[in-house]
């Protein structure tokens, strides 16, 4: 088992040492932990993300496997401790934090004070306003990245990022949704995912620009 040093080290090597700096001084909130959220806070304690604080109330179903990042053994524990576990594998070393609660517009600028970026994973398309109205209301001046858009199969390069705000992003098509024939499925929730974290990132590092059209 590598040790703290030798993963910060190899880090630094791959990044550069100034940018990895920044990178473990940022403090990251992810709320909801399915395809998007796992997925996103996998790619971030890859990068060596200083701190997550990681939001679900779900438990792990048969049902997530198809584009969730858990595993057979994980059904019916707490997408929090099962999210946890993993990650932890990845980066022994990580800080991580769990809330293991149902969000709410109301909770969400209290447990979520002091972070540098918020991203929104939520299945519910309810709290997606309403996450968002929370965090331009209560939390300004955060980076946020939320989604809208990304079941099915179709066109990568639909899936785009665009800045709806100042330090506001927006990830997906804005168009697909779920419906007959039309899930969501892993290889699109994934790249989604994957631009919402690489967005956090570009915030944590101050690139705050339009990526998208």
């Amino acid at each position: 088992m590598p040790d703290r040093k030798d993963i910060a080290a190899i880090l630094a090597e791959r990044h550069g040492p100034e940018i990895q700096a920044r990178i473990e001084q940022g403090v990251v909130g992810v709320m909801g932990l399915g395809g998007l959220g796992s997925s996103v806070a996998a790619a971030l304690v890859r990068i060596g993300i200083g701190k997550l604080l990681l939001a679900d109330y779900d438990t792990v179903e048969l049902s997530n496997l198809n584009r969730q990042y858990y595993f057979a053994d994980q059904i019916g524990l707490p997408k929090t401790v099962a999210l946890r576990d993993t990650l932890l594998r990845i980066n022994p070393y990580v800080c991580l934090e769990t809330i293991h609660e149902r969000l709410t517009e109301e909770r969400i600028p209290l447990l979520f004070k002091g972070v540098d970026v918020l991203v929104e994973c939520f299945d519910d398309p309810a709290m997606k306003p309403a996450a968002l109205r929370a965090a331009r209301g209560s939390l300004r001046g955060i980076g946020y990245v939320g989604a809208s858009g990304m079941a099915g199969f179709g066109d990568n390069n639909r899936i785009v990022t665009r800045r709806i705000y100042p330090r506001v992003y927006l990830v997906g098509d804005s168009e697909a949704e779920v419906g007959p024939n039309q899930g969501l499925m892993a290889p699109r929730v994934g790249i989604a995912a994957h631009h919402q974290a690489n967005q956090a990132l570009r915030l944590l590092l101050g690139v705050d620009e339009d990526t998208g059209s």
